[in-house]
């Protein structure tokens, strides 16, 4: 309302007409009482800053920070203002002792942490694949030219003992492994009938390396030949291989059935001619996904990455047409996420895992984050659990990850208002899929708009610097997008190897931004560029 009524005074008086005293006013909030509304309100809930930075990080925590304390307590150095445990994954053992070692950590190193959990929700996922082949693929790497640069490497192990092993091997019977010496020569014909060769490289009690320079397939039962300056001299069969992981290749064109229930997926079946019989299938356990479509209702799977239209529907089955796959056929693995933007589906924001993970998260948690909200009764709903576990002090973040979320904000906050403290993240990735990846930018600022003239504080989340906590090196594009997370109260960070260099290059961006820009406000300093150097005195 200040915004508005400054605009429309500086109109009137370029008009040269006079300004009614209602403008003159000074409005109910202020600019300056709207910053200190938001920054009370961002302090009561993400907790104070203990430097002049105004924007927090929050961290994901792996697995391994339940039995490694020097994790959480080296990434609270180097600056985690928010410990932030996923529901989705371990239990309420691992958090407890999450959530100790960041006490025990706290007391060394003199800062307090905050800590959310984030409710699983109603996630739609694909149901599980059935495993692929038994088989061991040896691939030689080889330059752009085509020639072999580094062989394959393969280790053959005694089978009574490849349960012990924990290096990738192939587990053998036979006498192969004790006559096997160095550079003799292991033959074998692979899954696809052909010849292959195998040099032994290292030789140990009850294994032995080879090396391959040639692509080879190997599958349980697979004989092999130990030969010394072509004479045989020992044995041996390969014994059971592990199952590949289950995946389904789609390209556009492809038919794909979604199935309600528990069966295990699987590709397409073809006859003897190569027709199609029935298409790949997938299974989805949300019965309510199946009463919530229509046919040409768009529906995407893996963030994305697939993406098809339902042609028809039913009780039991989705009928997909596949229109777009990532590099033009793309593997669907299982426990991938489903999203389908076109449909509503009458979903309760809080499963049954959620209500019971509600309990131990109220008494250890300092904020809760609701999932897959969608409408304001889903707010009632959390506040009713919270009232129930007498935490009605908890905070609430609302993960804004749906259209439909986004399109009722207003409605959303209104209802979410009435319970403090409040913060809205938004939750890049599944809302970038539903809206359509070329608005999540106009998106994502009109929902910092929307919450700042609500005076509700922002988390910035998903794959914020994701290459460079998984791989160890930021793209270009994910510079710009952390710097762009400055416009928010917090952002948050997903785990990775790299997860404290990420986290000490977040901070380092954001304290130079924050000097550049204060929510939609550019703070005019001085530039990089104008700290010329003085002329060096002629003698």
């Amino acid at each position: 309302m200040a915004s508005l009524a400054a605009v429309l005074e500086a109109l009137l008086v370029l008009r040269g007409k006079p300004v009614p005293e209602e403008l003159t006013r000074p409005p109910a909030i202020t600019f300056q009482k709207g910053d200190a509304l938001l920054t009370d309100h961002a302090n009561g809930i993400l907790g104070v800053t203990p430097s002049a930075r105004r924007t927090r990080i929050m961290v994901t925590m792996p697995s391994e920070a339940a039995d490694h304390p020097a994790i959480v307590r080296n990434l609270l150095k180097q600056g985690m203002h928010i410990m932030r445990i996923n529901c989705a994954h371990d239990g309420p053992d691992a958090w407890a002792k999450m959530i100790e070692h960041l006490r025990k950590a706290e007391a060394k190193v003199g800062r307090q942490c905050k800590v959310s959990f984030d409710l699983a929700g109603p996630k739609l996922r694909t149901g599980e694949i059935e495993p692929g082949a038994k088989v061991t693929k040896l691939r030689p790497q080889k330059n752009v030219l085509g020639p072999v640069v580094a062989p394959a490497l393969v280790r053959l192990v005694d089978a009574k003992l490849a349960g012990e092993v924990q290096t990738p091997s192939i587990p053998v019977y036979g006498d192969l492994l004790a006559n096997a010496k160095v550079d003799d020569l292991v033959e074998l014909v692979d899954a696809r009938d052909r010849r292959r060769t195998l040099r032994v490289a290292e030789v140990s009690k009850s294994a032995c390396q080879c090396e391959a320079d040639r692509t080879a397939y190997i599958v349980p039962g697979t004989r092999l030949r130990l030969r010394r300056k072509r004479k045989l001299v020992g044995k041996a069969t390969v014994g059971d291989l592990p199952a590949s992981d289950g995946a389904i290749v789609l390209a556009p064109g492809d038919l794909l059935d979604v199935l309600r229930g528990e069966a295990p997926g699987r590709g397409p079946v073809v006859d003897e001619k190569g027709q199609l019989v029935e298409p790949a299938r997938v299974s989805c356990s949300v019965p309510e996904v199946f009463n919530s479509v229509r046919a040409r209702h768009r529906i995407f799977f893996d963030d994305g990455k697939i993406a098809g239209v339902i042609r028809s529907v039913s009780d039991e089955r989705l009928r997909v047409e596949i229109v777009n796959a990532a590099g033009g056929a793309a593997k669907l693995h299982g426990e991938k996420g489903i999203n389908l933007p076109d449909g509503e589906l009458k979903l309760s924001a809080l499963t049954a895992k959620d209500r019971d993970d509600l309990e131990f998260v109220c008494r250890h948690a300092d904020m809760v984050a609701l999932s897959f909200v969608q409408r304001p009764e889903d707010v009632d709903e959390l506040i009713a659990e919270l009232k129930q576990h007498d935490a009605s002090q908890l905070g609430i973040v609302l993960k804004i990850e749906t259209q439909l979320a986004f399109r009722r904000l207003p409605d959303i906050l209104l209802r979410a208002m009435q319970h403090s403290p409040l913060a809205v993240m938004v939750a890049r990735g599944d809302l970038g899929v539903e809206v359509g990846f070329e608005r999540l930018s106009e998106v994502q600022e009109e929902i910092l708009w929307l919450c700042e003239a609500a005076h509700v504080p922002v988390i910035w989340a998903t794959q914020v610097l994701e290459s460079l906590a998984q791989g160890g090196m930021p793209s270009r594009a994910e510079l710009t997008d952390a710097a762009m997370g400055g416009r928010a109260e917090c952002v948050m960070l997903n785990k990775g190897p790299y997860i404290l260099q990420t986290l000490s290059f977040l901070r380092d961006v954001l304290s130079r931004m924050e000097a550049h820009q204060d929510k939609k406000m550019a703070m005019m300093r001085r530039l990089s560029v104008s700290k010329v150097e003085p002329a060096a005195k002629k003698h």
